[in-house]
């Protein structure tokens, strides 16, 4: 069984997978409590549901790409065995994990992991699984959420460090109204970072959460 807040079939709105049609499997909990976190309700609130009736309600939509979120999706045991599932069913998986839990239980062949790496603007920069750099395979990525430029700075810091755009995608989002998108993407650009730049592109669409 896992504790499900919600299934819904959206448009993805960040990664390299951004503007696909895709539907969300949002898992319940959390370990972490970003300042910015846009997805509270996802806390406790859930329901417990089979993998059987999982896999059943996501098939509803005839979609071939499907995204386990949270919360923390990896929190909860069962979530390698939902993945394995998803993909055995022709699925092509997305799995988008705090950066504080360790990735090598989820079968690389399988998903393709998408790191949201917490900048010290979140308050949780400290709980990250600094040992998932040694996992990655080439079709994950990395995602940095910007606060503001000391964000940046150490964003770009870790890049260095750990060689982190030497074989994948990493991603710079700016935190919605604190920082500036325009500044956040001439900062990439004054330093010729070879990173993606994102919006939260269902924000664009719908002013809601849909597609995260």
């Amino acid at each position: 069984m896992i504790k499900v807040n919600e299934i819904f079939y959206s448009i993805q709105g960040e990664s390299s997978w951004a503007g696909w049609p895709c539907v969300f499997v949002r898992l319940t909990g959390c370990n972490l409590r970003c300042k910015w976190c846009d997805t509270t309700y996802a806390y406790e609130d859930g329901e417990e549901m089979t993998l059987e009736h999982i896999l059943q309600e996501v098939k509803k939509y005839s979609c071939s790409l499907v995204e386990i979120t949270g919360g923390e999706p990896l929190l909860q045991k069962e979530t390698p065995e939902l993945v394995d599932r998803l993909a055995d069913a022709g699925k092509t998986v997305l799995i988008e994990t705090n950066g504080s839990q360790d990735i090598s239980r989820l079968n690389t062949a399988n998903c393709i992991r998408i790191i949201d790496l917490k900048t010290p603007g979140s308050g949780c920069d400290e709980q990250m699984h600094l040992e998932n750099f040694a996992h990655l395979s080439c079709r994950d990525e990395i995602k940095f959420v910007i606060y503001d430029y000391q964000d940046y700075l150490w964003a770009k810091d870790m890049i260095k460090k750990f060689k982190l755009t030497s074989r994948n995608t990493v991603l710079f989002s700016p935190v919605a109204d604190n920082c500036n998108p325009g500044k956040l993407a001439e900062w990439i650009l004054k330093d010729r970072l070879p990173v993606r730049f994102q919006l939260q592109m269902h924000k664009v669409l719908w002013n809601d959460e849909r597609g995260k």
